[in-house]
C-alpha cells in the first residue's frame, strides 16, 4: 500500500479497478441473487446513504490529514531559510578566517538543502542525505572551536544560530516522514469499496447501472488519488517548491 500511496496515478488506475470491479459485483451478481423488493429497498436506501456519507468523512478526515502535513512540510522550508540566511549573517560575527570558512559551507549546506527537496530518485537522495550530515559536522566543528578559542556572547550567538540550522533541518526530514497511516488509507478503500457495491447493487435496473457505471468508481478513484498526491511529498504533482531557500541562495550570492 505504501509504494501505491507513493505514485498517485498507478494508485488512481488500481483503486479505478477494484472500485469498478465492486460496482460491477454488486449490479452483477448480489442484484441477479437476491433483488430488492419494495420493502427492503427503503432499509436498504438507509444503509446506502449512512455508508456513502462515511467514507465522505473518511476523504474528508484523510484529505484533512493530508493538507496539514502539506503545510507542515511548506513551513518547515521556510524556517529552514530564515535560519540559513540569519546564520549566514551571523558568521560575520566570528573572526574572518573562521567567518569565511563557515559561509562556504553554509552556501555548500544551501545547495544540499535545495536539492533534497527537488530530487526523487532515492540513491541520489542518499547522497544528499550523507554530503548534508558530513557538511553539519564540518560546520560545526568549526563553530565549536571558534566558541572554545573565543567563548564570548557574540560567538554564541553564532553557535545558537547553528544550533538552529541543524534543528531545522531535523524537523523537515520528520515532517517528510510523517505521512498518512496505512490503517487509514485501508479503511479508505474497504469503505469505497463496499460503496460501490451498494451503489451497484441499488441500481434499479440494468441500463441505469451501465450508464452511471464509471461515476461512482470514478468520483472515489480520483479522490484517494488527490490525497495520495498531496501526501507524497516527492512523486506527486503537488510538491513544495523551495522558494524561499532559492530566494536565500540568490541573496547569499550577492
Amino acid at each position: 500500500m505504501t509504494e501505491l500511496t507513493n505514485h498517485p496515478l498507478i494508485f488512481f488506475l488500481v483503486s479505478f479497478v477494484l472500485m469498478s470491479v465492486a460496482a460491477w459485483f454488486g449490479a452483477s451478481v448480489l442484484r441477479r441473487k437476491k433483488p430488492l423488493d419494495s420493502e427492503m429497498r427503503e432499509d436498504f436506501s438507509v444503509v446506502q446513504s449512512a455508508t456513502l456519507t462515511l467514507l465522505a468523512l473518511v476523504i474528508g478526515f484523510s484529505l484533512s490529514m493530508a493538507v496539514g502535513r502539506y503545510d507542515q512540510r511548506k513551513n518547515y522550508e521556510e524556517e529552514e531559510a530564515n535560519a540559513i540566511g540569519t546564520e549566514y549573517l551571523r558568521a560575520n560575527l566570528l573572526p574572518d578566517a573562521m567567518a569565511s570558512s563557515v559561509r562556504a559551507l553554509l552556501v555548500k549546506y544551501l545547495e544540499q538543502r535545495i536539492l533534497f527537496y527537488q530530487v526523487t530518485d532515492a540513491q541520489r537522495l542518499a547522497e544528499i542525505d550523507a554530503a548534508t550530515g558530513k557538511l553539519e559536522d564540518q560546520m560545526w566543528v568549526d563553530l565549536k572551536n571558534a566558541a572554545l578559542a573565543q567563548p564570548t556572547p557574540v560567538t554564541a550567538l553564532a553557535v545558537a544560530g547553528m544550533n538552529d540550522v541543524i534543528n531545522t533541518q531535523g524537523y523537515t526530514q520528520a515532517a517528510w516522514w510523517n505521512r498518512i497511516p496505512l490503517a487509514a488509507w485501508t479503511l479508505m478503500i474497504v469503505i469505497g469499496a463496499f460503496c460501490n457495491v451498494l451503489v451497484g447493487y441499488g441500481a434499479r435496473t440494468a441500463t441505469l447501472f451501465k450508464r452511471f457505471l464509471l461515476v461512482m468508481p470514478l468520483v472515489v478513484s480520483l479522490s484517494v488519488m488527490l490525497i495520495a498526491d498531496i501526501d507524497s511529498p516527492r512523486n506527486g504533482i503537488i510538491r513544495v517548491v523551495p522558494q524561499n531557500l532559492l530566494s536565500t541562495a540568490q541573496s547569499m550570492s550577492h
